[in-house]
């Protein structure tokens, strides 16, 4: 009986050991933020004005990607392209107010893919595009399709648009406009998200539940709104902004000048309102790192921070003053370049990678870092070797594209960033142009080397990788489906605004 009773026991325990053994390990989930237009004017980045403790500290806790670029420098076509790993000639959406649908109908996003591996797929706030301010508080252009469920706040700085300031009578996304705003951050828009993203954070520390949630705040985008004490932060006689003459024009093609004076009311600011523009912005900025540090400390406290990939990012730059331009919409750094960070469970902490690196590695990186197969048509590339020591360089190049309409017809401009150089191609009517940038000499992009005989070699060479990668953009991905081309975007009706400069 005692030996029966020991064969037992083992057996139990075995059973136990087996068991444990093979019960697979839980899996992780993924915090996705994402701000909108904001540039690298981040403390980690090497901004020494700006305050952003809430992203310092996220750099110090993962990977930083310093030369991070987008595929194309305007809101809808951006976020497209990093929710479907998709260049912008592949999405065949290059406008605002496009829905991803309408163009790719078939594509399986980036939220839908963790919805078919029974993930929760959250999105608060804005991640495919929304007319900002005017959308605010509603779907936007939101795909159903990549959602289980989603919150569209509404909050005072939408209430309370009659206060706000603009270079326009005509108040929209494209004007810049400020506001020191009355009240708490959590009577804001972004505020108003970052606590439903807390609840979604408690829900899913009860639930044990997997998930995709994503953040999506609207600031620092027009209008610049935030509390006056985030204002308060800076001293306005801190902050200059880059001069720039008409004579530099004539140095870069006709396409580049016309992306540098598109917005004619933001030509040859009055330098006094050009700084408190960006002490504007700069505000603006600190009140978004403030929410998402509300929204880390949440994470951290749950426990799930043991358990979540935090990514980080932006959907394109944002000029302040540099070229004489403002906002977006241009193939230079200001513009293509954002702030990427990844945390979390095995990720190396506070290392910084100079390689190019493109927003549609978002979707197979983080396919790779939950286990998860990537979708075939996804063109990205997977960014997880930088995470690991002695990992191979992914990429050399970083492409990014812009059309533009200029009184002789649309042009067409792609642009290569690497670790020295940027250049880009401009078409027009068949006819070609060039700029070249050696940014260990000219990091502010000012001296186009193009046809400088000392740079022959360098522009020959990075003509044949700019001349690859187009054609590499340009191919139908397998398993795709469907491409639309013609799609209509839905045009806003005008709306006056009664309180400008």
């Amino acid at each position: 009986m005692k030996r029966l009773k020991g064969i037992f026991l083992l057996v139990l325990a075995l059973t136990i050991t087996a068991s444990k053994t093979v019960k697979p390990p839980k899996k992780l989930n993924v915090l996705f933020i994402i701000a909108d237009d904001l540039n690298c004017a981040v403390g980690a980045y090497g901004d020494r004005l700006v305050k952003t403790p809430n992203l310092d500290k996220l750099a110090k806790q993962g990977l930083v990607f310093s030369n991070a670029h987008v595929q194309y420098p305007l809101c809808g076509p951006s976020r497209v392209s990093l929710m479907t790993g998709l260049y912008p000639d592949q999405t065949k959406s290059k406008e605002l107010r496009l829905y991803v649908r309408q163009t790719i109908p078939d594509v399986i996003t980036l939220g839908q893919k963790f919805r078919m591996e029974n993930y929760h797929s959250v999105r608060v706030g804005k991640i495919y595009h929304y007319h900002n301010p005017r959308d605010i508080g509603t779907a936007g252009h939101d795909d159903s399709f990549t959602w289980d469920r989603t919150v569209n706040p509404y909050g005072r700085d939408k209430k309370e648009e009659y206060k706000i300031t603009s270079l326009k009578r005509k108040l929209d996304g494209g004007t810049l406009s400020w506001l020191e705003a009355d009240g708490t951050d959590e009577e804001q828009t972004d505020g108003i998200g970052a606590t439903q993203t807390m609840g979604f954070l408690d829900e899913f520390a009860q639930s044990g539940e997997n998930f995709f949630l994503a953040f999506g705040l609207y600031r620092p985008h027009v209008p610049f709104v935030a509390p006056k004490h985030y204002f308060d932060l800076y001293d306005i006689d801190d902050f200059s902004v880059p001069q720039s003459s008409n004579a530099y024009l004539k140095t870069i093609p006709k396409a580049a000048a016309i992306t540098v004076r598109a917005k004619k009311e933001q030509v040859d600011l009055d330098l006094e309102l050009a700084k408190k523009i960006k002490h504007a912005y700069y505000a603006t900025t600190s009140f978004m790192d403030a929410q998402i540090g509300r929204v880390l400390d949440k994470l951290k406290e749950t426990g799930l921070d043991k358990n979540t990939i935090v990514v980080f990012t932006s959907d394109h730059g944002y000029h302040l003053g540099e070229h004489g331009h403002w906002q977006k919409q241009t193939l230079f750094d200001a513009a293509t370049r954002v702030p990427l960070i990844f945390a979390g469970p095995g990720i190396r902490k506070n290392k910084h990678v100079e390689y190019p690196t493109e927003l549609v590695d978002l979707y197979p990186t983080i396919m790779d870092m939950v286990g998860m197969k990537t979708p075939d048509f996804v063109q990205g590339k997977s960014l997880v070797p930088y995470t690991k020591r002695g990992g191979s360089v992914v990429r050399e190049s970083a492409l990014t594209e812009l059309q533009v309409n200029t009184p002789a017809g649309k042009a067409q401009g792609y642009s290569i960033k690497t670790k020295r150089y940027r250049f880009s191609q401009w078409e027009l009517n068949g006819r070609f142009s060039y700029e070249l940038y050696d940014h260990t000499i000219d990091a502010a992009e000012l001296q186009n080397r193009a046809s400088h005989v000392d740079y022959k070699s360098v522009q020959d060479s990075l003509h044949s990788v700019l001349t690859q990668r187009i054609a590499e953009a340009k191919q139908v991905p397998a398993g795709l489906g469907k491409q639309l081309d013609g799609a209509t975007p839905w045009r806003e009706p005008i709306r006056i605004h009664s309180k400008h400069k």
